[in-house]
């Protein structure tokens, strides 16, 4: 058997792993206890993705979020130092308040401008041991994942197998998510947009959620249950104003069912963080036990890390940031 051959096959036949292609994904995965509902999005709705790459290699894709604030004018992502974070006691609430505080008061650089794109590099959420110990080309496919995508939504780019299956190549891709030219996803600047005129309060922030109802409101499920799904989405988008940001904290902070680890958690991309619990989904049915979201919060800076999706103690899937930064081409690292 020529494997080279099979893998290239393989992987030319896998969706590509990102979110404008994959969306689905983490719907089936997230909504499995709500079968037959469907949701309409008026801005992009991020899904877990389990994607098929090669010879059993699985991924797990979900997207952190961009700073484009922070002053200095850079605009490239990187780990923090840690601080010491005292977390024994804290509430998500109170959490949720500092974090928009800290948050409001940074001043944003320039938005990119249409023609830019967005680099983001991830790693993978649990660190999958037989992916990492993995050779070749299965090592290539299993490694940190890097994407381009710009910022009218007009193209993505992805690193995937050359022809040869022994290197990865940047492979572009014309798109169209601009006014729902390619169903529910949403581009980087539409998100922005949303995100940028947002109220300062959080319960202005939850009034102007509910009347643009991004996502319809399934049968049987809470008030409090449809916000968080509205604020989740939002928390996803790639180039996040620093006040539309605190916006959302202060919103999501008047939501129930929230938890703060008592520690910083580490990430498969090596950093320490805030482990943020929230909105109990319902049961996963093959195993009962509930499924829940963790969003990864940088204890420096407040900004989202990363996200995970939590099966009762176990970390089942998810992204934590490595590296994010705004270019001029697709190919570029900041």
């Amino acid at each position: 058997m020529d494997e080279m051959t099979k893998v290239r096959e393989l992987r030319a036949d896998a969706p590509v792993p990102h979110r404008a292609r994959l969306a689905p994904g983490r719907a089936l995965l997230l909504d499995a206890a709500r079968a037959g509902e469907r949701r309409r999005a008026l801005w992009r709705r991020r899904e877990f993705v389990i994607v098929a790459v090669a010879a059993a290699v699985t991924a797990v894709v979900v997207t952190a979020t961009l700073l484009v604030g922070g002053g200095g004018g850079g605009r490239k992502v990187q780990p923090a130092v840690t601080p010491t974070v005292s977390l024994k006691g804290m509430s998500a609430a109170e959490l949720l308040r500092r974090a928009a505080d800290v948050v409001a008061a940074e001043q944003d650089g320039p938005a990119p401008t249409a023609e830019q794109w967005i680099y983001t590099k991830q790693a993978q959420e649990p660190l999958d041991e037989q992916a990492q110990n993995a050779e070749g080309p299965m090592k290539l496919l299993a490694g940190p994942q890097e994407t381009w995508t710009r910022y009218d939504g007009t193209a993505m780019a992805t690193m995937e197998l050359d022809n040869t299956g022994e290197k990865l190549e940047l492979r572009t891709r014309s798109m169209q998510l601009e006014n729902g030219a390619e169903g529910d996803d949403r581009s980087a600047r539409e998100m922005y947009r949303v995100l940028a005129a947002l109220p300062a309060d959080g319960p202005g922030t939850l009034k102007v959620l509910r009347e643009k109802n991004a996502l319809a409101d399934p049968k049987g499920v809470s008030q409090a249950e449809n916000d968080y799904s509205e604020i989740s989405v939002l928390l996803d988008a790639d180039v996040m104003p620093s006040k539309g940001l605190a916006s959302l904290y202060r919103a999501l902070a008047t939501l129930p069912d929230g938890t703060v680890a008592d520690h910083l958690v580490e990430t498969a991309s090596g950093r320490r963080v805030i482990a943020l619990t929230y909105h109990t989904r319902p049961a996963d049915p093959t195993s009962g036990k509930t499924m829940r979201d963790q969003w990864l919060i940088d204890p420096q800076t407040y900004r989202i890390a990363g996200m995970r999706l939590v099966v009762g103690d176990k970390v089942v899937g998810g992204n934590s940031l490595l590296a994010r930064a705004v270019v001029d081409k697709a190919g570029d690292r900041g």
